[in-house]
């Protein structure tokens, strides 16, 4: 077992964390309690896999010492650790706080004000600190800034590449209320006016060939590829994790079917995870 110990302040950023973890692969945790904690080494510590679990007050219950306990377990084990700590300053913490309503955890067992609250969770949590492999400051940092720096000083990767989703539909059925991007393609010329094509689909070589004779369809996909090629990496570095292409015609059965198999072959080699799915067919 690979094992990451996450801790840091309460409104420090410790879910985004684990949640920047988790797309990186490891299997996350989250206050685990700390009795719970030797019986889950002793079951899985053996076996390959990464692994975060977070630490912080809620688990320790005020004390400490219990942290050192802990380590202990993962030593006797012989369990390689690290430990990422992630703290803030005090106003900032007040702030955020403010701006979410919500309770500081010692709040809710000592019935502290938050200024109070934060304070004995700093001298609390100091030893942990002080053994921290890794300390990100958080005071000055959006998610999406924090979660980068957890890959950066952690060296993950995501091990989850965006998902794009290329989905056909009818505009008679109305738009896919998930979809992210819709393009129009009732401005091609639609085969259904053609007897032989009308009972085919766009899964169906003849309606390719005939859609493919046509310069507006190429013309439609060179500039939806283009348009994708040079926004899916702005919108992969905001760490979306999925995003849908939804591409519709008058029926959903012809055009549109044709275009999101052909986006989805175009796609196919690119870094994203591709899939294809069309919503008015069997």
């Amino acid at each position: 077992m690979e094992l990451i110990i996450v801790s840091g302040l309460s409104g420090s950023g410790k879910s985004i964390a684990l949640s920047t973890l988790e797309d990186c692969g490891y299997y996350c945790i989250d206050n685990l309690p700390v009795r719970l904690i030797e019986p889950f080494v002793r079951e899985f510590g053996s076996q390959p896999g990464k692994t975060a679990i977070s630490i912080d007050c809620r688990n320790l219950s005020g004390d400490v010492n219990l942290f050192c306990q802990v380590l202990e377990i993962f030593k006797q084990f012989t369990i390689p650790y690290r430990i990422l700590f992630l703290k803030a300053a005090p106003q900032i913490l007040l702030n955020r706080y403010s701006e979410t309503r919500r309770k500081h955890p010692l709040s809710h067992t000592a019935d502290l004000p938050p200024a109070d609250a934060i304070q004995r969770e700093n001298a609390l949590l100091e030893p942990i600190a002080a053994q921290a492999d890794l300390m990100i400051d958080t005071s000055h940092t959006n998610i999406h800034q924090l979660r980068e720096l957890v890959r950066a000083r952690l060296g993950e990767k995501d091990s989850q590449q965006l998902s794009l989703c290329f989905t056909s539909f009818g505009f008679k059925q109305g738009i896919p209320l998930d979809a992210d991007f819709i393009f129009d393609a009732r401005c091609l010329p639609n085969p259904h006016w053609e007897p032989k094509l009308r009972p085919l689909t766009g899964r169906d070589r003849p309606v390719a060939e005939y859609l493919q004779s046509l310069p507006l369809t190429g013309a439609f996909l060179t500039q939806i590829q283009a348009f994708l090629d040079h926004w899916l990496p702005h919108f992969r570095d905001q760490n979306r994790s999925y995003l849908t292409v939804a591409i519709g015609c008058t029926g959903g059965q012809h055009r549109s079917v044709y275009l999101a198999e052909k986006l989805g072959n175009i796609f196919s080699s690119s870094p994203y995870s591709v899939l294809v799915r069309h919503r008015e067919l069997p």
